[in-house]
């Protein structure tokens, strides 16, 4: 059955999803003061082209990086695993097949401006914000695999 058309459905199981940040985000924070207690300096949330805003842009390094919630973006560890059930089901499984390619079309269009991206899951920054920081700086991303066997 096409979701065209159709409307969600307000449920008790989905209410906890309402007004969630979007931006400035608890794992942002994080990730920033690491960074600026490393001497970073950045800009927030510029619009480099129709569809790429990144969440943190350094001009004078060309890096632009990605904080990726676990659950919205589909963390290959944490991100949701069960079939969404409900009312909205088919819904629910359209907008995170819908981000998933805006992840990829925002870094695509990052890359074609000539910033070097990196995209950092929700998990990886609260693990070790530092470690985050310092990948960074050095244009790599931290799988969230790799960021956990790095923990003592």
């Amino acid at each position: 059955m096409s979701n065209e058309g159709r409307r969600w459905v307000s449920t008790n199981a989905g209410s906890h999803l309402s007004g969630r940040r979007k931006k400035d985000t608890q794992p942002e924070f994080m990730l920033r003061r690491a960074l600026h207690a490393l001497g970073a300096r950045y800009r927030l949330h510029r619009n480099l082209a129709k569809g790429c805003t990144p969440d943190i842009v350094m001009p004078s390094r060309r890096i632009v990086v990605f904080v990726d919630g676990d659950y919205w973006h589909s963390c290959p560890l944490h991100g949701r695993k069960a079939p969404f059930t409900g009312p909205n089901a088919g819904l629910w499984e359209e907008k995170m097949r819908r981000n998933r390619e805006r992840d990829i079309r925002s870094s695509q269009l990052a890359v074609e401006a000539g910033w070097n991206v990196v995209r950092l899951w929700e998990c990886v920054v609260r693990r070790n914000p530092e470690e985050a920081a310092r990948a960074v700086l050095e244009g790599r991303t931290i799988s969230p695999t790799a960021a956990t066997r790095h923990v003592t």
